[in-house]
């Protein structure tokens, strides 16, 4: 072997060590996360709903913080307070970085839950979460739109009904990208983790 082809080998095995390292680094920088990650999902990008203080919202409204948004009804037995008590412990662990969380409360029981009993509600969890509502017809829209189920049940009588619903919440990054599903149960170590990992990666 002459010494120009040698050096040619090295040089060439340089570069492809190089790249190998590069493509590593890139792996290592992509965060992991333990909710299922939809990033790029064509799906649930925005949303136009009444919040319990009369105000329309919509996502950009939110910009600069980690949006998670949950579907539910406030007469549901556990799944719902259960979600939103857990939203808000995670706001607690996450300590200053708390205020940069957004929950969102949207119910698919719009007959029942006014504004009044929204309003609430939402203070059983935290005074920064809001409670969602529309009407009947674009609440089906919506629902469509995220993938959303919900049906009512009947109950002995025509107001003592419950709700079946899709039991997770959606979270959007601080840019207003939709990012993760997390479904219910996960808990809250977990999703605070996914939380601190999508405002650490846009800090």
């Amino acid at each position: 072997m002459n010494k120009r082809f040698a050096m040619k080998i090295i040089a060439i095995s340089a570069i492809s060590i190089g790249a190998m390292a590069g493509l590593a680094a890139c792996s290592e920088q992509k965060p992991s996360f333990a909710s299922v990650d939809i990033t790029g999902a064509n799906y649930a990008k925005d949303f136009e709903l009444t919040d319990h203080n009369g105000q329309v919202r919509r996502l950009p409204d939110f910009k600069g913080k980690v949006v998670v948004m949950f579907f539910g009804f406030t007469q549901c037995p556990d799944v719902c307070p259960t979600s939103m008590a857990e939203l808000a412990e995670i706001k607690q662990m996450l300590g200053k970085d708390g205020d940069r969380l957004q929950g969102l409360f949207v119910t698919v029981d719009p007959e029942r839950d006014t504004p009044e009993v929204l309003k609430a509600y939402m203070a059983n969890f935290d005074p920064s979460f809001l409670a969602l509502t529309t009407t009947p017809e674009k609440l089906a829209i919506l629902a469509k739109d995220y993938k959303v189920y919900y049906k009512k049940v009947p109950g002995k009588t025509p107001t003592s009904y419950t709700m079946d619903h899709s039991a997770g919440s959606y979270i959007y990054d601080p840019q207003g990208n939709l990012r993760l599903f997390t479904r219910y149960g996960s808990g809250a170590k977990v999703l605070a983790s996914d939380i601190a990992q999508l405002l650490k990666s846009s800090s």
